[in-house]
């Protein structure tokens, strides 16, 4: 395969509200560049939810007592740590200056996905949108391609460096099972799956330069096979988490 991976360069800064998949069509416009069935578009989270309205003004967070002591240890805003305990469905780890929880949806990231980078201001935070897979979807159907990733920036445990992967899948598989599958030598694979989402949005996230402005990657060449998609299949079952 050879695979083209190519940001669009003039979408504008996205407000509550706006009609994103309207944004991207006048960006391709402008580019003279046109979507197929063919193309996966991959859109980081940010401006996801900044349309979709999930942010947060922290002027409006009442600290809790956990949340104000925690804060004042480490020197954090304590409303912004409500607002992460607020989002948690669990929390997995508060240590030395770092909460690190498991979402709603079902992933396990710092601070339960909420961010203030390029929130617009101090006192605004971006959630995760409410239904990655179904943010894709309406993308997707809008958009006309062949595939929507929904992409956010993740740590990882054992590793320095954050990394994009896949929190909202639309139109392909998000893994790829190789299972019962032969290699090279004959050998029959029996545990081989292939993060193919998490892949694809990591590879997006090269070219998306947060500081640039690109949010939105147009990916051509990759080959896949179409399905309706969704994240649930990467979620590994608590039963199968050797780390819980």
């Amino acid at each position: 395969m050879r695979i083209e991976i190519e940001p669009l360069q003039t979408l504008p800064e996205v407000h509550r509200g706006d009609n994103l998949s309207e944004l991207i069509r006048e960006a391709l416009v402008r580019e003279q560049r046109t979507l197929s069935g063919a193309d996966i578009v991959a859109v980081a989270q940010k401006v996801v939810s900044k349309s979709e309205g999930a942010v947060a003004d922290l002027r409006t967070i009442q600290p809790s007592q956990l949340a104000a002591q925690w804060a004042a240890q480490w020197k954090k805003d304590p409303r912004l740590i409500e607002l992460i305990l607020m989002q948690s469905k669990r929390i997995v780890k508060m240590d030395r200056g770092v909460l690190v929880a498991e979402t709603r949806h079902g992933f396990v990231c710092a601070n339960a996905g909420v961010d203030q980078s390029n929130a617009g201001n101090e006192n605004l935070a971006l959630l995760l949108p409410n239904d990655p897979d179904g943010s894709a979807r309406r993308l997707l159907g809008e958009l006309g391609c062949g595939a929507v990733i929904v992409t956010d920036t993740f740590g990882r445990p054992w590793r320095e460096g954050l990394v994009d992967v896949a929190i909202g899948v639309a139109g392909m598989h998000a893994l790829d099972d190789h299972r019962g599958r032969v290699d090279r030598d004959g050998r029959t694979l029996s545990s081989t799956i292939v993060a193919v989402a998490d892949q694809l949005a990591a590879a997006a996230g090269l070219a998306m330069r947060k500081a640039e402005g690109c949010p939105v990657i147009i990916i051509r060449g990759f080959e896949w096979e179409r399905a309706p998609g969704g994240i649930a299949p990467v979620l590994r079952a608590p039963e199968q988490d050797l780390f819980r």
